[in-house]
């Protein structure tokens, strides 16, 4: 097992996005980036903590590449803006990949520098590539959110489609 570490705007979007590829084992939501040794979302909400919302897999490389996981980051939010994804805004929802490795890393500088390339977005990409740290494990009410309340307002708005667009993208990777 390998471990990848995104923060892409609201946990509970990258949560519902990658809990459905196989190949993912584990998706914890938590908080990374920071300089608060005890972060809580109330924390990180107020917006000096430093902390990223970020989602931890734990994945089987053997079965889904590292590649196809930075795909699906790229795809389910926008990198070209900072500290903001939609009506979320701070630095707590920043485009970030915490990497575990050397590998993890060049990989995804080689993909942000392609995607720059391509010109897929109008802007350039922001997003903060660093070495991970100490991850946080988010509150237990942040765990399996959009599972648990698909008819709530922002679930039904903003989660519900990105999840329904990685069901449509990603097709050969999904869970059986």
């Amino acid at each position: 097992m390998a471990l990848a570490t995104f923060a892409g705007g609201c946990f509970w979007c990258t949560e519902a996005a990658f809990m459905q590829l196989q190949g993912v084992r584990r998706v914890q939501p938590g908080y990374m980036g920071g300089h608060d040794p005890a972060p809580t979302y109330e924390k990180i909400c107020r917006g000096d903590s430093g902390h990223a919302e970020v989602v931890q897999l734990e994945y089987d490389p053997d079965e889904i590449p590292f590649e196809v996981l930075l795909t699906v980051f790229f795809t389910v939010h926008d990198p070209t803006t900072l500290n903001r994804q939609g009506h979320d805004v701070g630095s707590q929802y920043r485009s970030a990949i915490f990497y575990h490795s050397p590998a993890q890393q060049a990989a995804a500088a080689a993909m942000i520098a392609s995607l720059d390339a391509e010109g897929i977005w109008p802007a350039p990409i922001v997003t903060e590539l660093s070495p991970a740290g100490a991850f946080h494990v988010a509150e237990d009410y942040h765990h399996d959110y959009f599972r648990r309340n698909p008819e709530q307002g922002y679930c039904r708005a903003v989660v519900g489609p990105k999840a329904a667009k990685v069901r449509q993208v990603f097709a050969e990777w999904l869970q059986a």
